[in-house]
């Protein structure tokens, strides 16, 4: 049979019949698979059964033939025999493989399709809608208590807060009464002032876990717009927000602490429920990819074992030749590799086992060292995204001073702008000002550093570690400048007090000693009239000095009311004009600027106060550049523009004139000028009336020298959050 099967080249046609078998099934299959009315819905099991087996017989038949023309040739190029070993070989580890893999996949395939129609059944999806429902309906009836105890207690303390200050021992057991009796975690009294800034004069939090106390932006809008209150769930707790009197800007926070996993089975429900019908609708493409599977994991057996039989057949043949490729391999990195040869007593067996204890500890050390490497990957990366997490700026230096990590916050504190910075950089070319810090071995202080000719001031601390240096920083230029506007304010009241009440006696006296010994004083008459004209005028500047400094100390209330920004801007403009002939001045607008609600008096005096700068600038220049290039013909030029942004207006002036100085941000403080006679309050009290007005002042340096100032004003300056204060 052998002899009669060579000489009909019997394989050859098997081989043939395989490759026309399996294209067969695998066309049968296709057109299965697309001649379903609905292809989400599942196939029959016996269909499917029948589907893989009749394409998984011939595909195995393929691989086994595969299998015997490698053997032969591997015989043929190797040994240089028939090839007759392999080839047993592999028949007999392709039928111990191939027979039970065919077992497991009809198998693996009717238990799939069962269980699959059996959780996408009616019943299974009710279940899981039932237990969405119940799971929501809780969820939010939690919500809705929290909200409706917050309304209540709201209430309540407006009742109390009528009869008894908000920080009275009364109030305050009146608030601890209500968390008891209300099962609440937290209670508190929030007070938002006209600059939008919250205080809580008071909270009651028994459990002492209470962290912020603040009520966002968004929940004030809801509540400003009528709701009753607004509830959220935070972590593991239910937050509510009830206004208790709105004109006032009084609310009440309340949480109640609850378990985080009763707050979270509505979503978690809702997501099993998305996930159930997405998965329904993928139930088909999930059949054919189990099957899928399971086709590719059969063939891959009978290939593992028609492999590991050509394999061991070299092995039983050519041991040595064997060992000298492992070691090849093993030299090129495969340190997994195990020998699976002879391991008897005798020379070749010591000789694998040898070689096999060689690669598993070359192995072992290869995990080892890779383990460490992954976990330190995994550590470089937390600390990475807990860096780029903090607003702080983190630099980490070596010993010699070379940036070695810096987050995002730092580059853009330092360097604004983004993107890689080149390597090999150190600090003391990067931040020469905390470089020098760090040499003098201080752990912490302020650092003055001029980003882009914007003088910052800084907050450092440096510490040391055992490879090098760990650098925070914080930008408090705007904190500083906050407190030294109010500290300014606060000196400008009292030297205003001090200085106010003794001028009106001082100025009488001296009016009263000019009347009543005026004819009497016969020696000198003229020096006594100077004398008392000195007294008299030095006390009327004294009075326009304390006038500035309780303008801006006690800046007026600004009664806001429908004005044409156009309009006010050319009457400011109109009187620079007319004072200033030798100035060219110049305006334009957009044809579209609205209404904004604003004071008239003080936007008047701020487009005021800053023209007038812009002329002293202009006098400055002309000084500076002398008569030379006054004869080639300077001539101080103003420009005013006015246009619409959204729902605000912007003013831009500009002029010619001698520039910004380095320190441009700080001649908004108080008392900081550049003239010598000025008192250095104008331009402080022209960003009070702005600030009030819900806008900002900007000064940037104009294309060709000097100045342009840019003021934004709301449209409606009570939307932004400004409220103005009453005067003092």
């Amino acid at each position: 049979m052998q002899v009669a099967a060579r000489r009909a080249n019997f394989f050859a046609v098997m081989e043939v019949l395989s490759i026309l078998a399996f294209l067969l099934m695998t066309a049968t299959t296709w057109v299965a698979l697309n001649s379903g009315a609905d292809k989400r819905e599942l196939l029959p099991s016996n269909l499917t059964a029948t589907l893989l087996i009749g394409t998984l017989v011939p595909a195995m038949a393929i691989l086994v033939l595969l299998g015997r023309r490698m053997a032969l040739r591997r015989a043929a190029e190797n040994i240089g025999g028939t090839g007759r070993m392999h080839v047993r070989l592999v028949f007999i580890f392709s039928l111990i493989s191939a027979i039970p893999t065919l077992l497991v996949v009809v198998f693996a395939s009717w238990l799939f399709q069962s269980g699959v129609e059996f959780w996408f059944s009616d019943s299974s999806r009710g279940l899981l809608e039932n237990a969405n429902k119940l799971a929501r309906g809780y969820y939010e009836q939690t919500l809705r208590d929290v909200g409706y105890e917050s309304v209540a207690m709201a209430e309540d303390s407006r009742t109390w807060l009528g009869e008894y200050p908000v920080a009275s021992r009364e109030f305050q057991a009146f608030l601890a009464d209500q968390v008891l009796r209300r099962n609440l975690s937290v209670a508190a009294i929030i007070q938002i002032d006209a600059n939008g800034s919250q205080r809580t004069p008071i909270i009651v939090d028994p459990d002492g876990k209470s962290e912020n106390n603040r009520i966002g932006e968004d929940v004030l809008a809801r509540l400003d717009k009528g709701e009753p209150y607004d509830v959220t769930s935070r972590d593991n707790r239910i937050v509510a927000a009830a206004p208790i009197e709105r004109s006032s800007g009084i609310y009440l926070l309340v949480a109640r602490s609850n378990d985080l996993l009763s707050l979270s089975q509505g979503q978690s429900a809702e997501n099993i429920v998305q996930a159930y019908e997405v998965l329904t609708n993928r139930a088909r493409v999930l059949q054919l990819r189990f099957n899928v599977a399971l086709f590719v994991a059969s063939l891959a057996l009978v290939g593992l074992a028609v492999w590991f039989a050509l394999r061991f057949a070299d092995r039983q043949v050519k041991p040595l030749y064997e060992l000298v490729d492992a070691a090849r391999r093993v030299g090129a990195g495969n340190y997994a590799l195990r020998i699976e040869g002879r391991t008897g007593a005798d020379e070749i067996g010591l000789l694998n086992r040898a070689f096999n204890r060689m690669t598993a500890q070359i192995d072992k050390q290869t995990q080892a060292l890779l383990g460490a490497n992954r976990q330190l990957h995994e550590r470089r990366l937390f600390i990475e995204a807990v860096l780029e997490s903090v607003t702080s700026g983190i630099i980490s230096l070596d010993e010699s001073g070379k940036i070695l990590l810096m987050n995002s916050t730092a580059q853009k504190l330092l360097t604004d702008r983004d993107g890689t910075l080149p390597e090999e950089l150190t600090i003391s070319e990067f931040a020469a000002p905390i470089a020098a810090m760090v040499e003098q071995g201080t752990s912490a202080g302020l650092v003055q550093y001029n980003r882009g000719g914007e003088l910052l001031t800084l907050a450092v601390k440096a510490s040391r570690d055992a490879t090098g240096h760990v650098i925070t920083f914080e930008d408090i230029t705007r904190q500083l400048l906050d407190q030294r506007t109010a500290a300014w304010s606060d000196v400008a009241r009292r030297i205003a007090h001090e200085i106010k009440n003794p001028l009106t006696p001082i100025q009488l006296a001296t009016e009263r000693l000019s009347r009543r010994y005026r004819k009497q004083i016969t020696q000198d008459p003229e020096l006594f009239e100077d004398l008392t004209r000195t007294i008299i005028r030095q006390v009327g500047d004294l009075r326009k000095m304390v006038d500035e400094f309780s303008s801006f100390a006690r800046l007026p209330k600004p009664i806001f009311r429908a004005e044409d920004p156009v309009a006010l801007t050319r009457q400011a403009l109109f009187l620079q004009e007319v004072a200033r002939p030798d100035i060219t001045f110049s305006f334009a607008s957009d044809p579209g600027v609205p209404i904004i609600d604003c004071d008239r008096h003080q936007f008047g005096q701020a487009m005021t106060n800053v023209l007038k700068n812009a002329v002293e600038a202009i006098e400055a220049k002309a000084k500076e550049v002398g008569a030379k290039e006054a004869d080639e013909g300077y001539r101080g030029a103003i420009g005013v523009e006015v246009t619409g942004q959204g729902d605000s207006i912007l003013v831009r002036i500009v002029d010619n004139g001698i520039g910004l100085s380095q320190d441009r941000e700080r001649i908004i403080e108080p008392y900081v000028t550049t003239r010598e006679k000025g008192t250095g309050l104008g331009l402080a009290i022209v960003n009070k009336i702005i600030e009030e007005h819900g806008g900002e002042m900007t000064f940037t340096p104009a294309q060709g020298g000097g100045t342009t100032v840019t003021m934004r004003f709301a449209q409606d300056p009570l939307a932004h959050g400004r409220k103005p204060e009453a005067a003092e």
